[in-house]
């Protein structure tokens, strides 16, 4: 089913160009909502805004990273420039380079703490403003299960997911106007296992992602469900994990 166009969102997502990102884009450009895609993979987003306008969806993308705040300041410019508002904000970038703390992947960890976490907070702050003056807004934090539970060899990705949902929580206390709902994705197919980290850990992340992962979609289908609720009805926390996840 449709949105109509009188409850058509504007929505703005980070790190669009694969996984559950791009799936949200897709999930919700289907449901009629106007997306404003960002990542650094622009060649990615070009492709996917053409397909998603070819099946008559409202699309658009900007090049966007997440550590800077004037990027991430220039997103949502965008999307007014566009648009008109923001309703909705899906902070869904992160990087996830496990290892053991011994190996002191000094680099990695300050990678996770500036996508994750600071990227999440830079995203707040861009959007925040416009959605008071709106009266409304919703803002979407990709957290994980791993904001839940710690596990060997991640320690530090564990540190800034749960991070985000106390930044979550913290917001939804504050405010009136504005939702807030935190998704905590368990096993997922994406691209978090191939990049950075210890062989090892990651190997047998991907090993476990291959027994059990569900498909991104189930991810982008959760946060459509707490997109479209009626204004007063704030989902503030989904966990979507595999049947099979421990």
């Amino acid at each position: 089913m449709t949105t109509s166009a009188a409850e058509s969102k504007t929505v703005l997502v980070t790190g669009a160009s694969s996984g559950i990102g791009e799936a949200t884009v897709r999930r919700l450009a289907g449901l009629g909502h106007r997306v404003l895609l960002g990542a650094r993979r622009t060649e990615r987003l070009a492709s996917l805004v053409g397909e998603l306008r070819g099946s008559g969806a409202t699309a658009t993308h900007r090049e966007l990273d997440v550590t800077s705040l004037d990027s991430v300041r220039a997103f949502a410019a965008a999307a007014l420039e566009e648009y008109g508002r923001i309703d909705v904000l899906v902070n869904n970038a992160g990087v996830m380079p496990l290892s053991p703390m011994a190996d002191l992947h000094v680099a990695e960890w300050e990678q996770m703490i500036d996508v994750n976490l600071r990227g999440v907070l830079y995203g707040i702050a861009a959007v925040l403003p416009q959605m008071q003056r709106q009266g409304g807004g919703h803002i979407v934090n990709v957290s994980s299960v791993s904001g839940h539970r710690v596990d060997p060899t991640a320690a530090v990705y564990s540190a800034t997911k749960f991070a985000v949902a106390a930044v979550s929580e913290g917001l939804r206390q504050e405010s009136r106007d504005i939702r807030v709902t935190v998704v905590s994705p368990g096993f997922t197919r994406s691209e978090l296992t191939h990049r950075g980290g210890s062989a090892e850990a990651q190997a047998a992340a991907r090993a476990a992602a291959e027994q059990l992962a569900i498909p991104a979609s189930a991810i982008a289908d959760a946060i459509a469900f707490a997109v479209d609720q009626p204004a007063d009805v704030d989902v503030n926390e989904l966990i979507v994990r595999p049947t099979a996840q421990g």
